[in-house]
């Protein structure tokens, strides 16, 4: 004879029905949450979602189960809902270490979809280390060399400029550039942020540069123009450069670094704005996407210290890179983005010994702000090249006499822009 169901055992049954409903299961006395936990196991029914129900309980039973079954936990990147088209984007990693194991496998639910171009810094000796399961192409110092040559070159692809090598050789539309000592950051509720796709959205949707929406980036969902904004300037304008954050090891200068070496970014703002017109910015490539079609050249590595190191605090390399691309959006009508993505950054360098290396470049910078917020290039200057070789003129003219490290970066202007007509009507040629 067939015993009838417990209390208990129906009140299970009536659970497993509604765990999707559910919110919060830690009020549960520990048998009856583990009987659960076995019951829906034995169901079918454990999605990921009903997993971090039961992980949020904090209970060792259910904890040490879980481990004892290797359940894992699998975090699906949060998506912005636009469109990607895969084969137009190139991810940029300058590798400054020959282990990416973990890097790679961190980021592998974001970059997986995507085909890699991995520089290996001219200086890094050995043979990188790459787990499968991804779509890649290295280039080492020999590769580097064979395109800029060994010897003559004002173009120095060094430490994290070898990031800018990649940027030359893509043919791609979109790149997006994430530096190797970094690792996917979550937002606010706990969920994997895909910064590759969030750098595409902020690409693929207009920016809005001559007139301030004091509600941040109007395209967003849940977010649109404000009282008072013009009509006119509502369409806006294509986004060449989506300038992304990241939390833990936040963007200070060597001084500041050192003086506050504790100090952390732990704040997560989920925001997008459009850097106005005329208003310079301090790019940063530890985590940038642009259109390579719009602003490719402008992205130019020119501007280095006789003693610039290779790390983060000792470069200002990509601050004058972003100062020269930001002059140039706004001269061609293109928009700049800051705000998401984040990432988070892990500790690198020591700030104390950047200083003795960055101090020259945080002294030029008084020099170099005013002159690029003065920059008015002419209206013959129609492209991304045409406006650097405008701008490296200029250089030579107002700056060289102040220091020779204008007119090194001066040469380095003009030549990247050849490299790049070189290197595109290569990739033209091979393509056809």
């Amino acid at each position: 004879m067939r015993k009838p169901p417990t209390l208990l055992s129906l009140t299970i049954d009536i659970a497993l029905l509604n765990l999707s409903h559910i919110s919060d299961l830690s009020f549960l006395p520990d048998h009856v949450l583990l009987e659960l936990f076995l019951r829906t196991l034995r169901a079918g029914k454990l999605t990921e979602k009903i997993l971090k129900l039961f992980v949020a309980t904090g209970k060792d039973e259910i904890l040490s189960l879980i481990s004892e079954l290797n359940i894992q936990l699998i975090l699906t990147p949060v998506l912005p809902t636009i469109n990607i088209r895969d084969d137009e984007v190139d991810i940029v990693i300058g590798a400054l270490h020959l282990d990416l194991t973990s890097f790679m496998e961190d980021w592998r639910a974001v970059f997986s979809r995507f085909h890699l171009i991995i520089v290996q810094d001219p200086d890094l000796k050995g043979d990188l280390k790459i787990p499968g399961g991804f779509s890649f192409d290295v280039y080492t110092k020999s590769d580097i060399e064979s395109v800029v040559g060994s010897s003559s070159s004002s173009v120095v692809f060094s430490g994290y400029s070898c990031r800018y090598f990649g940027y030359l050789v893509s043919h791609k539309k979109y790149i997006i550039s994430i530096d190797d000592d970094c690792i996917p950051a979550k937002d606010d509720k706990g969920e994997l942020i895909d910064a590759v796709a969030q750098h595409i959205t902020n690409l693929m949707t207009p920016a809005t540069p001559f007139f301030f929406n004091t509600l941040y980036d109007p395209f967003r969902k849940g977010t649109d123009f404000v009282r008072g904004y013009p009509f006119s300037l509502r369409s806006g304008v294509q986004c060449g450069l989506s300038c992304g954050l990241w939390l833990n090891l936040a963007d200070y200068d060597a001084p500041t670094q050192a003086l506050k070496p504790g100090q952390r970014n732990s704040r997560f703002v989920d925001a997008v704005l459009t850097v106005p017109a005329r208003a310079m910015l301090p790019v940063s490539g530890i985590n940038i996407g642009f259109d390579r079609e719009l602003v490719g050249p402008a992205m130019v590595p020119a501007f280095r210290l006789v003693k610039e190191g290779k790390f983060r605090w000792e470069t200002v390399e990509d601050i004058w890179s972003g100062m020269c691309v930001k002059v140039i959006c706004d001269h061609l009508g293109y928009g700049v983005k800051s705000g998401l993505p984040y990432v988070w950054r892990n500790d690198r360098g020591n700030a104390v010994e950047s200083l003795k290396k960055e101090w020259e470049g945080v002294k030029l910078m008084e020099e170099v702000v005013p002159f690029f917020q003065s920059m008015r290039l002419s209206q013959g200057a129609v492209t991304a090249e045409d406006c650097v070789i405008e701008m490296a003129a200029a250089v030579k003219e107002r700056l060289e006499p102040l220091d020779p490290v204008f007119a090194r970066a001066s040469e380095a202007m003009v030549e990247w822009v050849k490299l790049w007509k070189v290197v595109t009507s290569r990739l033209s040629d091979s393509a056809a």
